[in-house]
């Protein structure tokens, strides 16, 4: 099948009601802090809490009455699992999905609770994927590919549409890049209708598949590592995304995993929104440097989902805090006489910095017995608050480490 502006247009027309038309709102500190004039589609507000709902909804609106009887499946371990089984809950058409062994417990729990049924198998995606064909070949199944599909391509795309009225005078649009799907069909909806806004794509380092297929001419397998933007971590970029993006993106980029972990943050503090990694890194791009040919420009930047898990939250704003110098870690030594530890707090004070935990360590301290190690987590303002911080403690004869 191919796909053409007219089935993002009429994809439109069928998931209406059935998805939210979602925000996209300037925002004034992501402005100052980019040096651009800043717009966030935020797609982490839909009921899934991702884009993929408008691919999954297009995908089983077109489904006939016998295939919707007999039922979909899909191999996912997240987003496209959980649009899936909320979509097929409300139209009332069986969902099946295959996730590997160690996907995240509250995803599996979600697209349970949402009716569909949960198959663990295998170690990865890929093996999850050939379980889900062979399920496909002894039941009849019928497989909605996460970002390959052209029906999720086309619904994905539909936020295209929304970006081009929302936003006046559009100049750029910057959309996270895993499969292909979300970019290849915004892609397609912007460049057939306003060929002048660029495109511009963001991968993770950690999982560069679009990178690779635009350096071989075609989609190729790379090796992932783990990463922040677990939503992106696709091996192999699609074949039909691929097809459909190769000319329409005018710029691809990779970003590093602190760019992400640093880009969560600010997305909580100054758009009060938790962003999981995969919609964070269009912020990241920018946070990295890497955008600096927008400065001036109307940019809207794709959020494209929420689900991070809580822990993983908690780890990444504390990494965030580290990597901004305002939360430090240091090795002191300290006089083990009485008043040693207030002489220590009282340095630490005097710059106005706020201790938020301090363990001590005598059997491995030097073996001057009249001083002990202290390990000292300091809350501060920044890195030059931290040398301040530093430069108290040596005044006053106190020995410091830094940790790297």
């Amino acid at each position: 099948m191919t796909i053409g502006l007219s089935h993002i247009v009429a994809a439109r027309y069928r998931i209406e009601g059935a998805i939210l038309q979602t925000p996209c709102r300037e925002s004034r500190a992501l402005s100052a802090l980019c040096g651009a004039t800043i717009f966030t589609k935020r797609e982490y507000l839909q009921q899934t809490g991702s884009f993929k709902e408008r691919g999954a909804a297009n995908a089983l609106l077109q489904l006939s009455p016998e295939d919707r009887q007999r039922g979909v499946i899909a191999a996912s371990a997240g987003n496209h699992a959980m649009a899936l089984a909320y979509h097929g809950q409300r139209l009332g058409t069986p969902v099946t999905v295959v996730m590997p062994r160690h996907a995240p417990l509250i995803k599996q729990s979600r697209c349970r609770a949402m009716g569909a049924t949960v198959i663990l198998h295998g170690d990865d995606i890929a093996q999850a994927k050939l379980h889900a064909d062979e399920l496909i070949a002894s039941r009849g199944y019928i497989y909605v590919h996460g970002f390959d599909g052209p029906e999720v391509i086309a619904g994905q795309g539909t936020i295209g549409l929304e970006l081009m009225e929302q936003v006046q005078d559009l100049d750029a649009v910057v959309c996270p890049i895993g499969g292909g799907g979300l970019i290849a069909g915004v892609a397609l909806a912007i460049k057939e209708t306003k060929p002048n806004i660029k495109i511009i794509g963001v991968e993770a380092d950690h999982c560069a598949s679009f990178l690779a297929a635009q350096k071989a001419g075609k989609p190729v397998l790379v090796q992932t590592r783990p990463t922040l933007a677990d939503g992106l971590a696709v091996p192999r970029i699609g074949d039909n995304a691929f097809e459909l993006a190769k000319s329409r993106i005018d710029e691809c980029i990779g970003v590093t995993e602190k760019d992400i972990a640093l880009a969560i943050l600010r997305l909580v503090e100054l758009e009060k929104g938790v962003v999981e990694g995969a919609g964070a890194v269009p912020l990241a791009a920018f946070l990295a440097g890497k955008l600096q040919h927008l400065t001036g420009k109307r940019v809207a930047l794709i959020l494209c989902g929420g689900n991070i898990d809580p822990a993983v939250l908690g780890r990444v704003i504390e990494q965030g805090l580290v990597l901004d110098g305002r939360l430090s870690q240091f090795t002191a030594y300290i006089s083990d006489r009485p008043g040693g530890l207030q002489e220590f707090a009282a340095a630490i004070a005097s710059v106005g910095a706020s201790i938020k935990q301090v363990d001590h360590e005598r059997a491995f301290s030097p073996a001057d017995i009249s001083r002990v190690q202290v390990l000292a987590t300091v809350e501060t303002r920044d890195r030059a608050h931290i040398e301040e911080m530093h430069a108290a403690l040596k005044q006053r004869g106190i020995e410091v480490v830094a940790r790297s």
